[in-house]
């Protein structure tokens, strides 16, 4: 982070505190009991998410100043958009393993669990690798240029990435069982068939067997990887700051449990909103490949995120309601 040492030190230490508090509460407290998560009660969890992740954007806005405020809500918004994919995701995986309601959150609890390692690892590694590709300075039609190639490589891939997003449909028929991991799982563990009261493993005819439930887990975080192939790359836009990008990707992806729960019976309406997601990765795509050329201040970059963003629910919710008048 950008400011002063002991203040950044603080933020860091504020920042984890938070996390395992609020970790601990959920699933230690809150949640210890498995039981099926009402509408009410993740919307009320999604608000105290959401609010903790733009209350601490503030607190670094209020001592880091206004770049790293702007650059931390930037990266949060991208990274909550692009995590609306893992919705439909979830609902598929859950539907094709038939995953009771009440043993889901769990699931989704440590997933997120390896979410905060993964993208911890992919961040850390990803900044060192940005500065160790800086390719010599270059002159380009009178211009100095300091091109990087990991930056480059990045630009080119969500450019790529988002015009195929365009084309991007669900397939609510996809057979999991012919997944590499799925497979490779079965290969090296023995599971029952069984959920076993939610339990990860179960004794069977005095055999120690994994249940489905924990192969659920494994293919919840491979998913996330996959996906964070997509948005690592996309926040590396914003900021260089590995503490800015991670505390406010970790914010990001921590609601995104009860935000499954409050919108897995309306994820369908935003049907449009996958075209937002593919402009998005588009326009950081684009903004990467031109950042040594022309600089787009993180302000713009923040409206045109978000103003995609809002426009893409707005067309899917208008569609949705002029094609239900049709069919009346």
């Amino acid at each position: 982070m950008i400011g002063d040492p002991i203040t950044e030190r603080y933020l860091i230490l504020a920042f984890g505190i938070i996390v395992i508090i609020m970790l601990t509460l959920d699933l230690g407290v809150f949640n210890k009991e498995s039981h099926k998560i009402s509408s009410r009660e993740a919307l009320i969890w999604s608000i105290v998410w959401i609010a903790l992740g733009l209350g601490f954007g503030w607190v670094v806005y209020r001592f880091l100043g206004p770049e790293a405020g702007t650059d931390y809500l930037t990266a949060y918004i991208i990274e909550k958009a692009l995590s609306v994919d893992n919705l439909f995701v979830f609902i598929l995986i859950f539907g094709y393993f038939k995953v009771p309601p009440e043993y889901q959150h769990k699931v989704l609890f440590w997933g997120i669990i390896g979410a905060i390692i993964s993208r911890g690892i992919f961040i850390f590694s990803g900044v060192w690798l940005i500065q160790i590709t800086y390719l010599p300075p270059i002159n380009f039609f009178g211009h100095e240029t300091h091109l990087n190639l990991v930056l480059t490589l990045f630009g080119f891939f969500l450019v790529y990435a988002g015009i195929k997003s365009f084309r991007k449909e669900e397939d609510s028929k996809t057979d999991f069982s012919k997944s590499i991991i799925v497979r490779l799982s079965h290969r090296y563990l023995k599971f029952s068939k069984n959920y076993d009261k939610g339990n990860f493993f179960t004794i069977e005819n005095g055999k120690r067997l994994a249940t489905p439930l924990f192969l659920v887990v494994i293919v919840i975080e491979a998913t996330d990887v996959l996906f964070a192939v997509d948005s690592i790359p996309a926040i590396f836009a914003v900021t260089k700051d590995p503490y800015i990008l991670y505390s406010s990707n970790i914010f990001a992806i921590l609601g995104l449990r009860t935000l499954y729960f409050l919108l897995a019976n309306f994820i369908k309406l935003f049907s449009f909103l996958h075209y937002g997601m593919a402009l998005i990765l588009t326009f950081i795509g684009f903004k990467m490949l031109l950042a040594d050329f022309v600089h787009i201040p993180s302000v713009i970059s923040l409206s045109v995120v978000g103003g995609i963003l809002c426009i893409s629910v707005i067309i899917s919710l208008i569609i949705n309601i002029r094609s239900k008048q049709l069919q009346q």
